[in-house]
């Protein structure tokens, strides 16, 4: 079966991208964004609009409260499963390790939460636990939120346990043949990008749509495991940051990461990188004709 992947660093058009070459091969999208699965965390991922979306069915966003927990091993289940029921299925994110969870096959141990082991590790701060991370599993430090206390606790929860890293090879031969289209940008422009995104979020009401997860019942610490601008919008309505330092921070935050993803794509020479959605859909046809 044929998978087709679009991955890029956040605001490089990926979701345009993906509706559009969808549109031209009447084919459905299945979200590989690891805050999109979460209800009622809109502007803070970036995630996609109905209006945006143009009629194209899309998989996997909003799936599960975000009061809960969903690991990627869960993601990849789900998607493989969406993915076969789907002729030309689209698979589009920006979140390396669900990416590669579905075009690799990756192997996850069924490690069961350590509640001693997680007391313990949530008494150390973040830079201590990405500097045990770093010892144990550089290659995971590369793909990681660094600033994400949950997901860097999991990862050494799960070392562990097993003793090694977290995988990253194939449990089997991959279940897909997989095309790979990369977007290429400009780092100068990808940052005004994501500078004029965030202040469009922000004008939009993301501090507002915070908010009121936190009063559903979304605690302050689970709003701050939930991605960097539920984390930096949570401490400043907790008073721990001003407005500016929020902005300020959370826009360098955003550029770092986008930095990491570019990083951990770039090493993948199966990708083909594109600048013009003219080549993606030769690209396709290509593929699609094989």
């Amino acid at each position: 079966m044929k998978l087709l992947a679009i991955v890029g660093q956040t605001a490089s058009g990926k979701s345009d991208l993906g509706v559009y070459l969808a549109k031209k091969f009447n084919g459905e999208v299945i979200s590989a964004d690891s805050r999109q699965v979460y209800k009622g965390l809109n502007l803070a991922s970036g995630k996609i609009t109905k209006k945006e979306m143009e009629g194209i069915p899309h998989h996997l966003i909003d799936i599960i409260s975000s009061k809960s927990t969903y690991t990627v091993a869960q993601y990849q289940k789900t998607a493989i499963e969406t993915i076969k029921k789907i002729q030309i299925p689209f698979l589009v994110g920006g979140s390396p390790f669900y990416v590669y969870s579905v075009v690799d096959n990756l192997n996850f141990p069924e490690i069961k939460a350590n509640p001693t082991l997680r007391k313990q590790l949530e008494k150390l701060n973040t830079e201590t636990l990405l500097k045990r991370l770093k010892k144990l599993d550089p290659e995971r430090v590369k793909s990681i939120e660094t600033k994400n206390k949950r997901r860097l606790i999991r990862a050494l929860e799960i070392i562990y346990a097993t003793g090694r890293p977290v995988p990253k090879q194939p449990a089997s031969t991959p279940l897909f043949q997989t095309l790979l289209i990369g977007i290429k940008t400009d780092t100068k422009d990808l940052q005004k990008r994501i500078t004029k995104r965030l202040d469009i979020r922000l004008e939009k009401g993301m501090v507002a749509e915070i908010e009121k997860l936190h009063a559903l019942g979304v605690s302050y610490k689970r709003l701050e495991e939930l991605g960097l601008e539920a984390k930096y919008i949570a401490l400043y309505l907790q008073g721990k940051l001003s407005k500016e330092e929020m902005e300020e921070q959370l826009l360098t935050a955003i550029v770092k990461f986008s930095k990491r993803q570019l990083t951990w794509f770039s090493k993948d020479k199966r990708i083909h990188w594109i600048t013009q959605r003219k080549e993606a859909e030769n690209l396709v046809r290509k593929f699609l004709r094989q």
